[in-house]
């Protein structure tokens, strides 16, 4: 049977550990009396002189209803006061006073009581707190749906009246009134928004309430959007203003496109107001498509942070019987009924908004998402994660035993036919089969270590899929991880393994030449494999995040973005064997068995450069698409840290090149001061430590880990793993071993510390979130209704 401990740390909402019941404290002061109560029943056992018949037939009368002694034994024990709320306080505060001996030491019974109170106040006044936000949540969303509703029945309206159904495309539209003072409406709205600075730090900024002159909330980032996806209009008696946030290139586009679209079909009437004081708009299906999707995500969320509300009632009210039953097990007094009818009555437990504000949730859902089909509704908002099926665990161990068995072999074969050494007559062999193993062995290499970060993250009850946005459709678990890693290695090896074993046995280089290039060629394949095999969704998901972050500065930045941006960073070298297979392949090289065809061209050398490179400078964009969003100055110097790690890159590849004294210096240099700017950012900006005032020296206030030792000897690998650049200065080799098994062996330790940053940086990106109880995200919504007298 699992102890309730474990099942309640299990189940809580990480982001809001601090805000549950204090179990294990709660334990501790229990212990304490138990611990003293032992005590003093020893000192005791010898001088009682109580028979046990006389304590049988005591016993046997308490129990009896009619000599009342147990209703007198409560209300003597404890009597709770509740203090009504003040005006300086959030809430009704509890207070339980002692009316007699509970315990053997009245002290440690005082401490616990107290204790008890101070966990009760704190539940009952944070969950006043999130109700009252997603409550105000509701009724933003009440609002919004009312709009949506309105604008889609015009368009039905239109379609009813002179368009049939078949003639309905994409780009329809409905025409309502644009208002002539649109201009100071919107520059009245900025100045509004740039007034209420004080809610930066929760990343949201005020709209116009429903029911009153006071704000609600949107995200932050719509303040900065251009004017091109914000549109004042009246449609059906409401001033509103429509805003799609610019978060892709398409929409970006389709809205200037839209933009331009409507100036024209509307330049009559531009230059100046009509007779009504409006002028014509048109909202486009498409738009309205995007409000849509954005509403429906936004109540997605919204019944997402209701559920954990619940369960935080649910579980704090099981902690509190829990620990109230050990309390009268450990005193043997009957507290628990009279301090459980004071929880039952207090307010996180009696209060039902967020049941009935999560029906209506329901309710709006399946009528207007989901054609009055619950089913389907609720698999959008309460998606079904996938089962760990034990023949995954089984897969794992068999493809680990086949790729030891096969890699076993390939050391061998390459011992026996010299293929690794630097006197080996095989050089083709390094120059074209050697890239793919080494691009391969980087590449999983990085992502076995990603599927230990996931066991580790979630050991640490770290909420990686939260911080990184990722659903249940596209999350992968660690075992779903290794088993790719070692299915995929176990294939790769063995394709090399029989290449080199065909080399071995005499065949030409022409015959077996294909085989490096074909498997490549396959793994690209199933990489776009439009099929729903091999995790479809999260190969689409990979896909669109290389997408982002090619075209960086055109993309809204999300923490998996520029995350996996970082991740690219420290595999510059498979990158730029990935660059050389490419050439050889495509250019026909492998042909002509001319390996040293793209060593020679001048684009070859040129595109080295900016592969080098490349990296660093998306994600250096990706900085500054950040500032431009949010407005921070840490953007920019964060951004000035990938600049410098792109110069030292460069100047690595000018060494390579032309190894002079001048170049020497300028790696050496360069390397340095974008050495100390990485491990400065590290430590103090991904991770959060070295900080003087902390409560653990020169670490942060909170730790995941338990171990203080586990933090200091990771700067220090960090630091070690950070000076692998000076094998660059010092080229040390490993006796006859060819230079690029160094060069693998090098990156491969950039690659384990990128591994071993990653879960410091989610641990701090973590504790930030549950610093500030962030637990849904704040989806900004499309429709603000505009006063008129604005």
């Amino acid at each position: 049977m699992v102890k309730f401990t474990k099942q309640f740390e299990g189940q809580l909402v990480p982001e809001w550990k601090d805000a549950f019941v204090d179990y294990s404290q709660l334990k501790k002061d229990l212990k304490k009396i138990h611990l003293l109560t032992n005590e003093v029943e020893k000192k005791h056992t010898e001088t009682e002189t109580e028979t046990s018949l006389i304590k049988t037939i005591k016993s046997s009368l308490g129990k009896l209803s009619f000599f009342g002694n147990k209703e007198r034994e409560r209300s003597r024990a404890i009597k709770v006061h509740r203090k009504l709320a003040s005006s300086g306080s959030k809430g009704d505060v509890y207070e339980t006073e002692l009316l007699e001996k509970v315990a053997d030491d009245t002290d440690a019974a005082k401490e616990f009581f107290i204790c008890l109170d101070t966990q009760l106040n704190k539940v009952n006044q944070f969950y006043k707190t999130k109700e009252k936000e997603f409550l105000e949540r509701g009724e933003c969303m009440k609002k919004q749906m009312e709009i949506l509703i309105e604008l889609k029945d015009a368009f039905k309206q239109k379609q009813a009246n002179g368009e049939s159904p078949q003639e309905s495309k994409e780009d329809d539209y409905i025409s309502c009134t644009i208002s002539c003072e649109e201009d100071s409406l919107r520059s009245r709205t900025e100045l509004q928004e740039s007034c209420l600075e004080d809610l930066e730090n929760n990343g949201t900024e005020p709209l116009e309430s429903p029911k009153s002159e006071e704000p609600i909330k949107i995200n932050k980032e719509d303040s900065k959007l251009r004017t091109v996806s914000g549109r004042v209009f009246s449609c059906q008696g409401k001033n509103l203003k429509i805003k799609i946030p610019l978060t892709n290139p398409s929409r970006t586009f389709s809205a200037i496109s839209y933009m331009i679209k409507e100036d024209l079909m509307n330049q009559s009437s531009s230059k100046k107001c009509g007779q009504d004081g409006v002028n014509k708009l048109r909202i486009s299906k498409k738009t309205l498509n995007h409000a849509e999707k954005m509403i429906k995500g936004a109540l997605t969320e919204l019944y997402k942070g209701l559920n954990y509300l619940k369960t935080y009632r649910n579980l704090n009210m099981l902690a509190f019987i829990n620990i109230l039953k050990k309390f009268d097990k450990v005193t043997g007094k009957q507290v628990l009924p009279i301090y459980l009818k004071v929880v039952e009555s207090s307010y996180f437990n009696s209060s039902d908004k967020v049941i009935n504000l999560a029906e209506e949730v329901e309710e709006w859902f399946i009528k207007h998402f989901a054609g009055e089909n619950r089913r389907k509704a609720m698999k959008y908002l309460k998606p079904h994660h996938r089962k760990e099926s034990h023949s995954v665990t089984f897969f794992i161990g068999l493809f680990t035993g086949c790729f030891v068995a096969l890699l076993a072999g390939y050391i061998v074969m390459a011992h026996l036919t010299g293929m690794y050494k630097k006197t080996s007559e095989n050089t083709f062999y390094m120059e074209t089969a050697y890239p793919v193993l080494s691009m391969f062995g980087l590449l999983f290499l990085h992502l076995f270590l990603y599927g230990c970060n996931i066991f580790m993250w979630r050991k640490a009850r770290i909420n990686y899929s939260f911080i990184f946005e990722l659903g249940s459709e596209n999350e992968l678990k660690f075992r779903d991880v290794f088993l790719i890693c070692t299915a995929s290695m176990s294939v790769i090896t063995g394709v090399m393994f029989v290449h080199l074993l065909l080399l071995a046995k005499g065949y030409s280089v022409g015959q077996v030449q294909v085989i490096p290039g074909f498997l490549l060629l396959v793994f690209f394949l199933i990489l776009i494999c439009p099929l729903n095999i091999f995790y479809k969704s999260s190969r689409y998901r990979l896909i669109s995040v290389i997408r982002n972050i090619v075209f960086s500065p055109l993309y809204k930045v999300v923490m998996l973005d520029f995350f996996m941006a970082d991740q690219l960073c420290s595999q510059v070298p498979m990158l730029r064997n990935l660059e050389y297979i490419a050439c050889y392949y495509i250019t026909g090289s492998y042909a002509t068995q001319d390996y040293g065809y793209c060593m020679r061209v001048k684009y070859y050398r040129d595109l080295a450069y900016a592969v080098s490179f490349l990296p660093y400078y998306w994600r250096a964009m990706q900085c500054a698409r950040r500032w431009f969003d949010e407005g921070e100055t840490s953007h920019l110097v964060n951004l000035g840290k990938y600049v410098s790690a792109m110069l030292a890159a460069g100047t690595k590849v000018a060494y390579e090149k032309e190894r002079s004294i001048g170049w020497l210096c300028l790696v050496v240099a360069m390397s340095s001061i974008a050495t100390i700017y990485q491990l400065y950012w590290d430590f103090v900006k991904d991770w959060g430590l070295l900080q003087r005032n902390s409560n653990n020296p020169w670490l942060r206030n909170q730790l995941m880990l338990r171990q203080k030792y586990i933090y200091y000897f990771s700067m220090v690998l960090n630091l070690v793993l950070r000076l692998a650049w000076l094998q660059t200065v010092l080229h040390s080799s490993f006796e006859h071993v060819d230079y690029r098994v160094t060069g693998l062996f090098l990156a491969a330790l950039e690659v384990i510390r990128r591994g071993h940053w990653n879960f410091y940086r989610l641990e701090n990106e973590h504790l930030n979130n549950a610093g500030k109880f962030r637990a849904v995200k704040t989806v900004p919504l499309p429709f603000r209704e505009v006063d008129e007298e604005e």
